[in-house]
């Protein structure tokens, strides 16, 4: 697609139900198509969509080998219910070997060396074998998101990126799991708002932002997924 065949289908499908977004996906992408959960209450409702309408997508995660116990339940608890399977993509070297090469608890000196190192590398590796990819993420996360369309290209992996959740509302995905008995991971329901590494990863107090809790005391708020890169309106 060209860019402005992928704006259009952006403006075509800005009103469109996520349903209806992920059927376009899978139309026009599939098999070369995914969609990276990163084991969220929002990626456990796409998950969800998917299930239920039977898409060929075909779905991964990074495992970091840092998740929290209640995230690798959670994504057993997933392949059990829907019957499916998440591929697991991890990083170059474990967390030892990190620390061998990199020092010890890389994530409190250099948590972007980090993140790059366990998350940005695998995902370019395996973003590399499709033409589009899926996410959950919402506009109203955090100010870097607040523009993501509903299609667009990444130019950061170099493919098109598809979010049906992006208009999304907070208040609209607790009303969907409880509709129809989503699970999730249960430390949403104890201040973690956003789920990510163990040793990045805190509890959000009432009144805080709901991404102060990820690399809490740093500057840091995103692991560079879903930073966006300019691109020119060219074919």
């Amino acid at each position: 697609m060209t860019i402005e065949e992928i704006r259009a289908a952006a403006a075509e499908l800005e009103t469109a139900s996520a349903e209806d977004i992920l059927r376009w996906a899978a139309d026009r992408f599939a098999p070369r198509l995914t969609f990276a959960t990163s084991l969220g209450i929002e990626d456990c409702i796409v998950t969800d969509l998917i299930a239920r309408a039977g898409l060929p997508i075909q779905l991964f995660t990074l495992d970091t080998g840092l998740l929290f116990p209640e995230s690798y339940a959670l994504w057993k608890q997933i392949e059990d219910r829907y019957r499916i399977s998440i591929t697991a993509v991890t990083p170059q070297f474990t967390v030892a070997e990190q620390g061998e090469r990199e020092g010890e608890a890389l994530w409190e000196r250099e948590p972007d060396r980090c993140c790059d190192l366990r998350k940005l590398e695998p995902l370019r590796r395996t973003l590399a074998g499709y033409d589009a990819w899926i996410t959950a993420i919402r506009r109203d996360q955090t100010p870097e998101r607040a523009n993501a369309p509903v299609v667009g290209w990444d130019s950061r992996f170099g493919l098109v990126k598809i979010n049906p959740l992006a208009r999304w509302t907070s208040p609209e995905v607790r009303a969907y799991v409880s509709e129809h008995h989503v699970p999730y991971n249960p430390l949403h329901d104890s201040n973690y708002p956003s789920i990510g590494c163990t040793p990045c990863t805190s509890p959000v107090m009432p009144g805080e932002d709901p991404r102060s809790g990820r690399w809490r005391g740093k500057e840091k708020t995103e692991c560079g997924l879903h930073l966006r890169i300019p691109v020119r309106s060219e074919n």
